[in-house]
């Protein structure tokens, strides 16, 4: 497909200084090249989409509703080829894409729904003839920037709830899976929403944030990327008094009781571990095993990681495919390789696959201490993490032990354990007895290093809605 800008409704060529390419996973290969935005390019989508939440914001509820459903229509119709532009530059296996393309349209389903209940607050007041109103009203252009690892669901999420809140958006999605935000576009020009409503910028990240932050007309950013870029980007906006929404990194740990059916808890922790080659930011990673099971459940974790199918994600037999780039390879590669020095014992993988491409084998590491750098950075890749434990307390303790609370899950047939792990693990999700960190109807959001705010849920559609409060008394 031909790489573009998306503005004011018309896929037009940037005008920035230079060309910027689009590479395989799968093969290291260029897939494609586009001209970058320039300055004056994301200057014309704030205006457009200023322009467009004059109308936007008093557009009923009930006809935003019906737009945003028109959208998800479209993306189902546009199933497949949104699944192959998936697999094509991020490398997820083509049936996992296409389970992504569900969701990202379950986002804009939801929001429709929910578009349609977004209720104030009627206030008792203290005297007769008052009326005291919490009265919820959009933010106005919303400034958006999401990473390529969830290239639909992502910007999905965050066009849906700011359009189902009132708001227009100007978004920024990764440069490196380009065609399926372009993909993501086309639909939501066919289900026809009003020019500007939506726009979509490409080119050097810093500076298209830089222009976001600073512009008065807008008064919102959400990003969702990896901490230290957030961390950046949150200090810009509170710079400029503005609302932000920072969805980041995370180390999520996994407790495992003594009391499970390893075989079960093995198997479904390796088929989330390794999805999207381990490049999910709510991926399982810290496995904290109860020191009586340790040794059977690290013998039957790598067992099931050595049966996975790594290979071209368009490959209908693939469970797993490439890295996204040699950055998150060599990345990989070298936390690997530390913690083997540091005294890690590898019990599976370790090594890039020969070959064209970024493929990795899936990784499984033991550790007795946790001196390893991939102790406390985020791995975003194939690597899991085992590590005893011998009580509850140390459990509670090594799962708060890092600055990051995004998700955390737990194992456990033990009711009192699983209400003391739910209530006493620092995370914005914790999953008990189960992998499903984030679903549309779901609040999803970080404690500590891991964001601001929330996405998902009721709670992540009132982010772009703003309070005010209303008080009215009798003629005068």
């Amino acid at each position: 497909m031909k790489y573009s800008q998306y503005i004011d409704g018309e896929f037009r060529s940037g005008t920035g200084d230079g060309e910027l390419s689009v590479i395989s996973p799968s093969t290291g290969q260029e897939i494609g090249r586009y001209q970058a935005a320039s300055a004056n390019d994301v200057e014309q989508a704030i205006d457009c989409a200023h322009r467009a939440f004059g109308t936007w914001s008093k557009t009923g509820p009930t006809q935003r509703s019906a737009w945003l459903r028109k959208v998800a229509h479209e993306m189902r119709d546009d199933r497949d080829p949104l699944a192959l532009q998936i697999a094509t530059e991020l490398g997820k296996p083509l049936a996992e894409a296409q389970k992504e393309v569900d969701v990202a349209a379950e986002m804009f389903e939801w929001a429709a729904e929910e578009a349609r209940r977004l209720y104030g607050r009627l206030i008792p007041a203290r005297a007769p003839g008052i009326q005291q109103l919490a009265q919820l009203e959009p933010y106005g252009v919303v400034g958006a920037f999401s990473g390529w690892n969830a290239p639909a669901i992502t910007p999905s999420r965050k066009i849906s709830a700011a359009l189902a809140a009132g708001c227009t958006i100007v978004i920024k999605p990764s440069e490196e899976t380009i065609g399926v935000a372009l993909l993501i576009a086309q639909a939501i020009e066919r289900a026809g929403l009003p020019r500007g409503t939506v726009n979509m910028v490409f080119g050097d990240p810093a500076s298209i944030a830089d222009h976001l932050c600073a512009s008065p007309r807008v008064p919102m950013i959400t990003f969702t990327g990896g901490t230290e870029i957030g961390r950046q980007l949150g200090a810009k906006a509170a710079l400029h008094m503005k609302k932000a929404t920072l969805e980041l990194g995370g180390h999520a740990p996994v407790v495992v009781w003594n009391d499970v059916d390893i075989d079960k808890v093995t198997a479904a922790c390796v088929a989330t571990k390794y999805r999207n080659a381990g490049q999910v930011c709510t991926s399982p990673t810290r496995f904290l095993v109860h020191q009586d099971i340790f040794d059977a459940f690290c013998e039957r974790f790598v067992a099931h990681t050595n049966s996975l199918r790594v290979m071209d994600p368009l490959n209908d037999q693939a469970q797993m495919g490439p890295l996204k780039n040699k950055r998150r390879l060599n990345a990989i590669d070298g936390l690997v390789r530390n913690a083997v020095e540091s005294g890690a014992k590898l019990l599976a993988g370790g090594h890039a696959i020969e070959g064209g491409g970024y493929f990795y084998k899936p990784t499984v590491l033991a550790l007795h201490d946790k001196t390893a750098d991939v102790c406390t950075i985020e791995p975003f890749g194939p690597v899991a993490l085992m590590i005893p434990i011998a009580s509850a307390d140390e459990a509670v303790a090594e799962a708060n032990a890092l600055p990051f609370g995004l998700a955390a899950y737990a194992f456990t047939n033990n009711m009192k354990l699983a209400h003391r792990f739910a209530n006493e693990i620092q995370s914005g999700v914790v999953c008990i007895n189960e992998l499903q960190a984030s679903l549309p109807e779901t609040p999803f959001g970080g404690y500590k290093d891991s964001g601001l705010g929330s996405e998902g849920g009721i709670e992540g559609l009132r982010e772009f809605l703003r309070v005010k409060c209303v008080r009215q008394g009798g003629l005068v």
